[in-house]
């Protein structure tokens, strides 16, 4: 009898191989949506002669120690708009695609003692275990993961802008739990790619000893010849795409520099720390955290256009984060010693962190795709690990979301369950919610069997 594992293995190489991809030496580029082409393992019209949906994402944007709840505000305004506090002025020009969630919980993360309690299951609503055991949940990113994951090159994306640490907490949790959100078991979180370069790399194959080549050099031939053989709209489609790959690439190839000059100091360190433990810049790492958190956006943005994945997360920073910003006014404390003043220092980095999710967001929404943008077919939600860093509050989880995930998310919204009561206010009652938009129906995820009303 055929093994059933090489039969589902076959079927996804089937789809893989119809799908249209540019071809050079040691780099494969997978293509966006284009109307004049079969893609992603489907004619883009069925045999009713409907055009096919595109493909839905979702994604998970997170930034650890809170907010100062004084200017993260959100009302509806006398036009049917929305009123916006000033932690999220960045989002102003684009507030009709957004929703503005309060309220929501993680019971688990409640009562448990400070930070990493209140990260570790962010995303899975389960009870950590204290000690030298981890033990949690699987993430609800990576239970999609696991469910759709075979419809793409690669099942989900795990990015992060700054390293994971080791340890344990003065609460006894291991730390493990404050540097990742995305967990594949109840006991192993996901490595976490905090290395553009290498993300870029992974995003195209990119491999071997022809990584510092451009990787448009390596198609330009095959490009060239499909721009012949797509319609008009779909060329402008297509050179937007390869521009868009050509800046993120440049960008992406300063880091690659760094990453050698600090491969051969670790090399040259012998039994000195691990690259892990490597302090910026000498790790590889942009010096500039804008930059640095812009590149992944960017990253994650095209991995998203081009179906390489549709399930992604991105740890802007983790859970106590030691983070500086001499950019921002008035900043002169790390991230989680600035998250105990509530001042106006720490709305101008509440700020910093929601215009990363505006600039993700308005990636998307410039991204066409079939009637629509990359963004209408997607869910980006932008979260913290507790309302307040100053108190350690996780009775309240901040949230943010754009797109409307094929149309089935309304936007433009002021979605408030503080006084809704416990049992209505549940966290992993949205995760059920986005994952049933999703495609993947559950009876139970965390702490919930039943779906968040209204969104």
């Amino acid at each position: 009898m055929r093994d059933p594992n090489e039969k589902s293995a076959a079927a996804f190489q089937h789809r893989i191989s119809r799908r249209k991809f540019l071809r050079g030496a040691g780099v494969v580029m997978a293509l966006p949506w284009l109307e004049s082409l079969p893609v992603w393992g489907a004619d883009t019209v069925t045999k009713a002669g409907v055009p096919a949906a595109a493909p839905k994402r979702l994604a998970v944007m997170f930034m650890a120690n809170g907010v100062n709840q004084k200017y993260w505000t959100a009302s509806a305004a006398a036009d049917g708009g929305m009123q916006l506090g000033e932690a999220l002025k960045p989002l102003e020009p684009i507030k009709h695609r957004i929703n503005y969630i309060k309220g929501l919980y993680n019971k688990a993360a409640t009562n448990v003692g400070i930070h990493p309690g209140m990260t570790g299951n962010l995303l899975s609503g389960a009870p950590l275990m204290k000690g030298a055991e981890l033990h949690g949940g699987v993430s609800m990113d990576q239970v999609l993961a696991q469910h759709i994951g075979d419809q793409t090159v690669q099942p989900s994306l795990v990015l992060g802008c700054e390293q994971p640490v080791t340890g344990y907490h003065e609460t006894n949790f291991s730390m493990a739990y404050s540097s990742h959100i995305s967990w594949q078991t109840p006991t192993s979180p996901v490595p976490m790619e905090v290395y553009p370069s290498l993300a870029f790399d992974s995003l195209f194959d990119n491999r071997g000893d022809q990584r510092n080549q451009s990787v448009l050099d390596r198609v330009m031939a095959q490009a060239a010849t499909l721009r012949r053989q797509v319609s008009s709209t779909d060329k402008a489609k297509l050179d937007e795409y390869l521009t868009s790959v050509r800046e993120v690439e440049q960008r992406a190839e300063n880091m690659r520099a760094a990453k050698a000059r600090a491969d051969a100091s670790a090399r040259d360190r012998g039994t000195g720390p691990a690259m892990i433990t490597m302090k910026r810049p000498d790790n590889g790492l942009p010096e500039d955290i804008r930059e640095h958190m812009r590149l992944m956006c960017d990253i994650l943005a095209l991995a998203l256009q081009t179906d390489k994945t549709r399930i992604a997360t991105l740890l802007l920073c983790r859970d106590i984060s030691g983070l500086f910003y001499p950019v921002i006014e008035g900043a002169k404390l790390a991230h989680h010693l600035a998250s105990h003043e509530d001042d106006d220092a720490f709305m101008r980095i509440n700020q910093f962190y929601v215009s990363q999710f505006a600039y993700l967001t308005n990636r998307l929404a410039a991204m066409p795709e079939g009637e629509g943008t990359v963004l209408d077919n997607s869910c980006i939600v932008f979260m913290s690990n507790m309302w307040s860093g100053s108190k350690h509050d996780s009775t309240k989880v901040p949230m943010l979301t754009s797109g409307s995930l094929g149309g089935t998310i309304q936007t433009g919204r002021v979605l408030d369950y503080t006084n809704s009561g416990d049992e209505n206010r549940k966290l992993c009652s949205l995760y059920l919610s986005l994952m049933d938009r999703m495609d993947v129906k559950l009876d139970k995820f965390g702490d919930a069997t039943t779906r968040l009303a209204g969104i």
